[in-house]
């Protein structure tokens, strides 16, 4: 029966991969707590397995005091005159061991005694598998499909299981039980249900790995990957950089006709990769990284918070943005950098608001256009409108707005407004070109002899206009309608 048990203590102890100590201190709590619940009592049991017979003694554990009235707890004290009794070497404040029987534990008692070995074991099978990976967190291994629990994946890494869950796998990526996949180790818990080590195959260390494994220049130092970003199952952006002057980065990892680049891409399920020549300049950096689209110019915005600004051509950019963004996002993580992209015509429009912010804004009085008259100024000014460059700004709809104005006083305005531009713009061109002071005095004075009747009657006509207009607008809404 000893040898018998010694038997299944090893073999579980093999199987699991713990110390066999381990084994059977989970026997001896369970044989403690199950003669505890057995004789149901409140004192402290304690089991000791025989390694010579193999058999299992339970005892009662009580401290032992000097006097009786020193006794607080009968189940857990006892004075020295009875612990004497039970053992001749029993001190004042040591232990007496009080044997039980465990000839009588029944069935419900050996059900607990199994339910607290399987948590023993299975807590001290935790914490080998938390001690052997620990020290193996961004290792890649190779790893079998076991099963699939709903959205997460459980790979045998030999020793212990170990989990993958949704966001730490590919979207292009579907998983056959039994298939064998190279895994990165991305981190152990140790508390937690289910297995305690965590894998990945979307870390951007898993192409690291796969650049290693398939470019001897890497794996030598010739090449030195400097950065890495990755949206698995989309797209990754890798720069690279040669230490030797006569090996070409970007043509080592992509190797001849791409074969080196292919079965990485293979290995990822057809995940597209963009391999970059690093720089120390951002500026450059920026250029490549932004790479299959072509940029006109990079500037630096704030050198200490790291924020760059990308002009490209207007066909451009669609494709330096990427899809959802993605080209650019990836290109930030490269650089760890800021980037706002914007296309020429952004530009232009953003330059042009500055500068129009820097000049100063033209005010000119609406009395300054002759012909709008006193009571139209009256109207506009009551109404908020008083520059002739706000006027201009209006759209009809908002001028028939205010009260007092129709369509034929709009028509009005449009044309005394744009009057006044039109002599603004040809007083510079009269001005280049002037006429001779005697002719020019004697051509006034004749025009203003001929044109002082004119001027009289077409002021007397405006006049009339505007007080006809004022008073057909002033009368009621249907009869206008009419």
């Amino acid at each position: 029966m000893a040898s018998l048990l010694h038997q299944h203590i090893d073999a579980l102890s093999r199987e699991k991969g713990i110390d066999p100590q381990i084994v059977v201190s989970a026997v001896e709590d369970a044989i403690a707590v199950a003669t505890r619940k057995f004789y149901k009592t409140q004192e402290n049991m304690r089991a000791q397995l025989d390694p010579d017979t193999g058999e299992i003694r339970a005892y009662a554990v009580k401290s032992i005091v000097e006097l009786p009235e020193q006794v607080e707890d009968p189940d857990l004290q006892m004075t020295v005159a009875d612990a004497k009794k039970i053992d001749s070497n029993a001190e004042v404040g040591g232990e007496v061991l009080i044997p039980k029987s465990t000839e009588g534990l029944g069935r419900i008692a050996a059900q607990m005694a199994k339910q607290v070995i399987f948590q023993k074991v299975r807590e001290a099978e935790r914490d080998t598998v938390y001690n052997e990976y620990i020290g193996r967190v961004g290792e890649v291994v190779t790893a079998s499909v076991k099963r699939v629990e709903g959205p997460d994946v459980i790979f045998d890494l030999g020793k212990a299981e170990s989990r993958m869950p949704r966001k730490e796998q590919s979207r292009l990526e579907s998983f056959a039980i039994g298939e064998r996949l190279r895994v990165i180790i991305a981190r152990v818990d140790k508390a937690g249900k289910g297995p305690a080590v965590i894998v990945s195959r979307a870390a951007p260390e898993l192409v690291q790995h796969l650049f290693q494994t398939e470019v001897p220049e890497i794996y030598d130092g010739t090449v030195v990957i400097r950065a890495i970003a990755r949206e698995a199952g989309e797209r990754t952006k890798i720069a690279v950089m040669s230490k030797d002057k006569d090996v070409d980065s970007v043509g080592a990892c992509v190797g001849m006709k791409g074969m080196r680049v292919q079965s990485i891409i293979r290995e990822l399920r057809g995940e597209k990769i963009d391999i970059i020549e690093f720089h120390d300049d951002p500026v450059v950096f920026a250029e490549k990284a932004l790479q299959p689209a072509k940029v006109s110019r990079v500037s630096v915005v704030d050198p200490v918070e790291k924020h760059l600004e990308v002009i490209v051509d207007d066909s451009q950019l669609s494709l330096a943005i990427g899809k959802k963004g993605q080209n650019v996002r990836l290109a930030a993580k490269l650089l760890g950098w800021k980037i706002d992209i914007k296309s020429e015509e952004e530009k232009r429009q953003e330059v042009e608001q500055q500068m129009s912010a820097l000049l100063p804004t033209p005010s000119t009085p609406l009395e300054q256009v002759p012909d709008l008259g006193e009571g139209l100024i009256e109207k506009l000014s009551a109404a908020g409108v008083t520059t002739v460059e706000s006027l201009a700004d209006m759209t009809p709809e908002q001028l028939e707005a205010i009260p007092g104005i129709g369509p034929k006083t709009i028509e009005k305005i449009s044309l005394a407004v744009s009057n006044y531009f039109a002599g603004l713009s040809s007083a510079p061109a009269a001005a280049a070109a002037p006429a001779p002071a005697d002719e020019t005095a004697e051509a006034k004075s004749e025009a203003e002899v001929a044109a002082a009747p004119a001027e009289a009657a077409a002021e007397g006509e405006a006049a009339a206009t505007e007080s006809t207009e004022a008073a057909a607008e002033e009368q009621p809404a249907e009869k206008k309608e009419e």
